[in-house]
């Protein structure tokens, strides 16, 4: 086991997968091992759990109810609370559908599919936004998705030293943009309302306060000009816009570098 000690002194194996142990913590069954458990139950009901009531309600007791056994049976098979986050955190980056990324002429397709699949792990997954930053993030599906979008970059024809730009460029949009929906769908859910009616109300009140007023005319006017009947077609639409003038900004690159 790794203590906090430990981690402190050894930055570098502040990862569950560097410390030797990703299949489970135990080898062989010892008699006060619980049955009817296994290292898959424990991180599929953290992901449950994170995703009902946010991380900063989450608790090795918590979960350990969710489970129905004590919280030093789940210490059976993780060392820390910071160990099962981070499984968690790459258990759904398991859900990306990876593009075939052989072909280099078909790259726009393969970000935008990349695009579109990071986004959605971030709105289903609200929690995921603050993990990302906290923990080194190297698991197997994290890996995956990571290899998978540095190969597309590759085959965009950007040189070398623009390629870490055009990484940032697309996936720190998505991820802002995948962020502030998560986190409004959430605060709908938590309000009792539909995102079209949250924001129905919301937009109300703004335009009942006089100090708001001829702003708020200018964001009528775009909004109209947005389209869409419903807040989630409006929404896809700015993605998608966004999105296009991202691979059109990564070809104008590649034609000036030419």
């Amino acid at each position: 086991m790794v203590g906090a000690a430990d981690r402190a002194k050894g930055p570098s194996r502040t990862s569950v997968w560097l410390e030797g142990k990703p299949a489970g913590r135990r080898a062989g069954r010892k008699p006060a091992q619980p049955t009817g458990l296994d290292r898959e139950k424990i991180i599929a009901a953290t992901v449950r759990l994170l995703d009902s009531e946010g991380a900063a309600k989450f608790s090795m007791r918590r979960l350990a109810a969710e489970l129905d056994v004590t919280a030093m049976s789940v210490y059976w098979y993780v060392d820390t609370k910071d160990d099962l986050l981070e499984l968690a955190l790459d258990a759904v980056f398991g859900e990306v559908r990876l593009p075939d990324v052989g072909d280099a002429s078909e790259w726009r397709g393969q970000l935008r599919a990349l695009a579109v699949e990071y986004r959605g792990v971030l709105v289903r997954h609200p929690w995921v936004s603050a993990l990302i930053g906290t923990f080194l993030n190297i698991g197997p599906h994290s890996m995956g998705f990571s290899l998978a979008v540095q190969e597309v970059m590759r085959n965009t024809g950007l040189p070398p030293h623009g390629q870490m730009g055009g990484l940032s460029a697309v996936f720190q949009f998505v991820y802002g943009f995948g962020t502030i929906e998560g986190h409004f769908i959430q605060r709908c859910a938590a309000a009792g309302l539909s995102q079209d009616e949250y924001f129905r109300e919301a937009m109300g009140s703004i335009s009942e306060q006089p100090d708001f007023s001829r702003h708020f005319g200018n964001a009528a006017e775009l909004m109209k000009a947005r389209g869409g009947e419903t807040v989630a077609e409006m929404r896809e639409r700015d993605f998608d816009f966004a999105l296009e003038l991202l691979v059109a900004g990564i070809e104008a690159m590649v034609a000036r570098a030419e």
